[in-house]
């Protein structure tokens, strides 16, 4: 069931996207009097899945959900359709329309999924307002796993800035450090900056725990026992641990690096047991450094905050987050081709995209969509199909616009032969990228790294 809504979510955002970005080419085509012969939503390589003709437009959908597409008159596109293209230039043709109206039609689809990723964080931002995790509600600073300590960040640090910007949202931050070059934090009283360890990020990267290696500091108290061998190590619901091997501790982040150390070992704990101190000998830590305990967490209980926006700060805020998502999309290059980092080989392609999904869990066990997180993630993609189309890669509207902007500063069209051959190397390209990804995609489930 999880998985059929998470399908569902995948298949309702690339549509919505799919046929607005295609609209965004169709209607300025419409409008400068170019001919187009299909609107397709997804692919139709030999035969259609539902196709109605309209005019001069055939409409459809395709049996490969892969994107979608309009086929335009007297343009080279990713058809490789070049028999049209032998016959003289037809005054409806793309190609016989003026270069500025060339790259209108061109620019059409990429300027769809910015405004709506700005219409969408403005809409989420006036009706849902913003909940996130307040850094400056953290008393007791942040505590960090290994790969955070390898960054150069230490337990107790009250993050300040990232590259000279301050720092007020966990869930940004944690992003952000990824991308970024240099911490501010404050450290016994006093400001520290440091450059961040890039074999740290690796590590985060590599673990996929971008939401878990900073996190605020807070006790350790068990509400569950999880395990066969947690349940008799002496250990009961409502202990607090206030010390380990005979050491005092006070946050949850102290006892795991402990934990981390002592793999397939047994540890003694010092527990609070209502309000008197217990020892707890020989406690079981199994090979993945857990006890196998769950954990009461109203000690987080107070450190978000919700900001509330009116109609007119929504729009405004609505296209800080559009940049913002830009702006991320963009530095995530940075790690993607990083030779230490190596963060190519976490790229996912649609299955992973899948996985991702929100799916709302109730208490009962029911499931449903959370709408809420459906759009932020619709709304994220549009921007990243902005930016990616955006590439000038022959093949992408990236690719048309690079040629035609070509012309407009030289004066002179790029030959028909070299954008035929332009398309069929870029339309090779994309392909067998597409098939990496796939390829990247099936190996992670087949290992269990999915």
């Amino acid at each position: 069931m999880e998985l059929a809504l998470q399908i569902f979510q995948f298949i309702l955002s690339i549509s919505i996207l799919v046929v607005l970005h295609e609209l965004g080419h169709f209607l300025p085509a419409k409008w400068f009097k170019t001919k187009v012969e299909k609107f397709y939503l997804f692919f139709d390589p030999w035969f259609s899945v539902v196709k109605k003709k309209i005019g001069e437009t055939e409409y459809g959908i395709g049996w490969l959900p892969f994107g979608g597409y309009v086929k335009i008159a007297g343009m080279v596109d990713e058809s490789m359709d070049t028999e049209q293209l032998k016959t003289p230039p037809q005054p409806w043709e793309f190609r016989s329309k003026p270069a500025w109206q060339r790259l209108i039609i061109m620019l059409g689809g990429v300027t769809v999924n910015f405004f709506l990723a700005w219409l969408i964080y403005s809409g989420l931002s006036f009706f849902n307002g913003e909940v996130y995790t307040d850094l400056n509600k953290f008393q007791n600073g942040i505590g960090v796993s290994e790969a955070g300590r390898k960054m150069g960040f230490e337990n107790g640090d009250k993050l300040v800035s990232i590259d000279g910007k301050p720092a007020e949202r966990l869930e940004n931050a944690s992003l952000d450090i990824l991308f970024s070059k240099e911490a501010t934090v404050e450290r016994g009283g006093k400001q520290v900056s440091f450059p961040v360890n890039e074999d740290g990020v690796a590590d985060v990267i590599k673990q996929r725990e971008v939401k878990l290696y900073l996190m605020p500091r807070y006790p350790m108290i068990i509400d569950s026992l999880t395990t066969p061998i947690s349940q008799k190590s002496g250990l009961l619901k409502g202990d607090k641990v206030i010390g380990i091997n005979g050491k005092p501790v006070q946050f949850f982040d102290e006892v795991t690096k402990v934990l981390d150390e002592s793999k397939n070992k047994q540890i003694s704990l010092t527990v609070d047991r209502n309000g008197q101190s217990t020892e707890v000998q020989n406690v079981s830590v199994d090979g993945n450094g857990k006890l196998g305990v769950g954990l009461n967490l109203s000690g987080l209980k107070g450190i978000s905050t919700k900001k509330e926006y009116s109609f007119f700060e929504a729009i405004p805020r609505g296209f800080e987050r559009t940049i913002g998502a830009l702006t991320t999309q963009i530095k995530q290059f940075r790690i993607i081709f990083n030779s230490k980092i190596q963060g190519y080989k976490s790229v996912g392609g649609p299955i992973a995209i899948v996985k991702m999904m929100p799916v709302d869990k109730s208490k009962d066990g029911g499931l449903s969509i959370d709408w809420p997180s459906f759009w932020s993630f619709t709304a994220m993609f549009s921007v990243w199909l902005a930016f990616l189309n955006l590439i000038p890669i022959p093949g992408l509207d990236g690719g048309h616009v690079m040629f035609t902007l070509w012309e407009i500063i030289t004066g002179k069209p790029v030959p028909q032969k070299i954008l035929e051959h332009a398309q069929m190397i870029g339309v090779i390209f994309l392909l067998g990228l597409m098939l990496l990804i796939f390829g990247n995609d099936i190996f992670k489930i087949i290992t269990g790294k999915l």
